[in-house]
């Protein structure tokens, strides 16, 4: 009978057991390093490769910092580009009078289209400077939230529709009053009674701005809430059913000028809120003589009803 002794079975599994060489010049991996550096690279467990990977933080070089006229020519040089940059981005920003004729022109195209789609006469109605003259002082709350609109509000209007009973008219706002864009208006002048606005040296020769036809017949300022037994004298534009312009003066053309400037209404030094008057507006004309000298004109054909921009054009 053979005896299996503890030596026997040891040089057994060493018999079994593959091979494994070792480099003399490598060391036990550590609790610290990576177990397969020594597998894949045999020469990355030789400590001083390890460490020449592995800088400590006292053998890096300490940054360089600016000095003195190094940031005074970056100064001087951003200070150029802004120099040179200035006139481009003054000419991005945008034109408060370009804006506002451009949104006059489609509201007056809008004003067309409601005329024609409702098959009867659309008034474009606007706000003149104290157009609360004739109402009672016991209906001026009516009239508060558009004192604040004066030479720069609108609004869309028919005295009937199809489907009214002959003899009886129903008037209806087709939409809420409106304003310009900040930073322009309507002058004066449009409304009567200012005196006429002369405008000279144009593409179509010298122009005299007629001024807006006015009606008593339209309730104002909302057709549910009107104000009763006052005259308030409405300045506007019209246009049929079939699109043709059928206010302003017989065989011309309905223009409307726009101004680039502002409009101080009277405040409370409170509450901030428009308050009435005696006094109209104050108008800044921003810069003076825009109006006239840098034009820029809604310009209504009265038999077709299309309209168009006329404006000064940079020689």
């Amino acid at each position: 009978m053979i005896v299996k002794t503890a030596h026997y079975r040891q040089q057994l599994q060493s018999d079994r057991a593959p091979a494994v060489r070792r480099d003399p010049g490598a060391r036990s991996l550590g609790s610290g390093d990576h177990p397969l550096s020594s597998i894949l690279h045999p020469r990355l467990a030789q400590p001083a490769l390890l460490q020449s990977l592995n800088p400590q933080p006292s053998t890096l070089n300490p940054r360089r910092a600016f000095t003195l006229i190094e940031l005074l020519v970056v100064i001087t040089i951003m200070g150029l580009i802004a120099a040179l940059a200035m006139p481009t981005l003054r000419g991005l920003k945008p034109n408060a009078k370009v804006a506002a004729t451009r949104d006059l022109l489609d509201a007056v195209g809008r004003a067309r289209q409601l005329a024609i789609s409702q098959r009867t006469t659309v008034y474009m109605v606007f706000l003149s400077t104290n157009f609360w003259a004739n109402v009672p002082a016991t209906q001026m709350t009516n009239v508060q939230p558009l004192l604040d609109k004066q030479l720069t509000g609108y609004a869309f209007v028919c005295l009937r529709r199809v489907g009214d009973q002959p003899g009886k008219h129903y008037p209806r706002y087709l939409s809420s009053w409106k304003t310009l864009p900040q930073g322009a208006y309507i002058p004066a002048e449009k409304f009567w009674p200012a005196p006429v606005l002369t405008i000279s040296n144009t593409a179509i020769g010298t122009l005299s701005i007629p001024q807006f036809s006015r009606t008593n017949n339209i309730p104002f300022p909302t057709e549910d809430n009107p104000i009763t037994n006052a005259t308030v004298i409405m300045h506007y534009i019209a246009f049929d059913g079939t699109g043709q312009l059928v206010s302003g003066l017989a065989g011309r053309p309905e223009l409307i000028p726009v101004s680039e400037g502002n409009v101080s209404i009277a405040r409370d030094s409170i509450t901030k809120a428009a308050i009435f008057t005696d006094a109209p507006p104050r108008v800044n004309e921003v810069p003076a003589g825009n109006t006239s000298e840098n034009y820029s004109l809604v310009y209504i054909d009265r038999l077709t009803g299309r309209a168009h921009v006329e404006h000064r054009t940079v020689q």
